[in-house]
């Protein structure tokens, strides 16, 4: 089997509402869905979720790039993962998310062409019960608490708090902790919160805010000091009582592996538009399980189609114990047919068929602009 086709296509969706992060705000997803053909003609789909003020990359950045990965793929095995990576990373350095949906892809045709389902090809025996958060984006408090109680009417079990806004000195309570309090006292001791700062606080503030939150009902904190500070993770681990989770200083197994060595984190938050795609997101599970991390499965602003393979690996991989799989619910369209769906209380399910089951709508397609590339 050989690739002989690439097809990128640009594909922006406009969120509901701004999403609002440490970082900056964003209005739309600037996503890049590849579609491998082969000699065989089984095709398999991908797709990248470029976050300039996390990856570095963007959606017209992705686009060039992957012109210039298609042609390292032409030709090649798309079932033979470590070569189709080995010619991704050869070509060019980083680029991670643009790399990812050239992984989706080839895993979701490899998949198809043995008759089985996504899940069953990465090892998983069956589907599995999975539930997701919800996020409230950074903004007034009052906002954040009437999104809090908007959230627990829809029935999600798990609400997920963006934080990382400014300090105000002349505050008797760091706007960051009032936030959290005022959730939790809208929502209640039986709702579960995971907090994110995206790296917005400094050490000494995260370790102030943290222990200034004991005793409510917080699973984890994800990214609170910025990555390039992971050295200070092992003295903010110890002095703080809620769990650290890693997410921007962890991009794949072998940033994982030093941040084992440090003693760095209790948890890890995997993203596949993050560590390049299911290949190295299975070799990041692994070695966190060989540790005796939880993972967390999330992402960026991906369609249903980038979520469903995050949703198959959740299910052929048991040490995925937490779900972050929100963000098509914020977009304003669906351009996705089949693929991973939403139930209530925030249940997802993966759909019938083989590989990913999910494909692009064609009345979508034709009005995204694209770059085929062929041998």
């Amino acid at each position: 089997m050989q690739i002989i086709r690439i097809t990128l296509f640009a594909s922006p969706i406009a969120l509901r509402e701004p999403f609002v992060i440490a970082l900056g705000p964003l209005t739309q997803a600037e996503n890049v869905l590849v579609r491998v053909e082969t000699n065989t003609g089984v095709v398999g789909w991908g797709e990248a979720s470029p976050f300039p003020t996390i990856h570095g990359e963007t959606m017209d950045g992705v686009m060039a790039v992957g012109k210039f990965l298609a042609r390292q793929l032409l030709g090649a095995d798309p079932r033979d993962m470590a070569t189709v990576h080995q010619l991704m990373d050869c070509g060019i350095v980083g680029n991670a998310c643009a790399k990812s949906a050239f992984d989706l892809a080839c895993h979701d045709l490899a998949a198809r062409a043995e008759g089985v389902p996504l899940y069953a090809y990465l090892g998983g025996s069956s589907p599995r019960e999975m539930f997701t958060d919800y996020t409230i984006s950074l903004g007034p408090l009052e906002a954040m608490v009437a999104k809090a109680r908007w959230i627990v009417a829809q029935g999600f079990p798990v609400i997920k708090i963006k934080l990382g806004g400014p300090p105000d000195q002349t505050a008797a309570v760091d706007p960051d902790v009032a936030r959290v309090r005022a959730i939790a006292r809208a929502v209640g001791p039986g709702v579960p919160l995971r907090l994110d700062a995206n790296q917005g606080w400094t050490t000494e503030r995260a370790i102030g805010i943290l222990n200034d939150l004991a005793g409510l009902p917080i699973q984890h904190c994800e990214a609170p000091i910025h990555r390039r500070q992971f050295l200070r993770l092992p003295d903010l681990r110890s002095r703080s009582p809620i769990p650290i989770m890693a997410d921007e200083a962890c991009w794949d197994e072998r940033d994982l592996q030093q941040l084992i060595e440090l003693k760095a984190v209790d948890k890890i938050n995997v993203k596949l538009s993050k560590s390049g795609g299911l290949y190295r997101a299975r070799k990041m599970l692994a070695l966190a399980q060989e540790n005796g991390i939880p993972v967390q499965l999330g992402g960026f602003l991906e369609s249903r189609l980038g979520f469903t393979a995050a949703a198959h690996l959740a299910c052929a991989d048991p040490g995925v114990k937490y779900f972050d799989f929100d963000t098509p619910l914020m977009q304003a369209i669906d351009p996705i047919e089949g693929g991973m769906s939403y139930g209530e209380g925030g249940r997802v399910a993966l759909g019938p068929g083989n590989g990913l089951a999910a494909t692009p709508r064609a009345e979508y397609l034709r009005e995204l602009k694209c770059i085929v590339i062929e041998g």
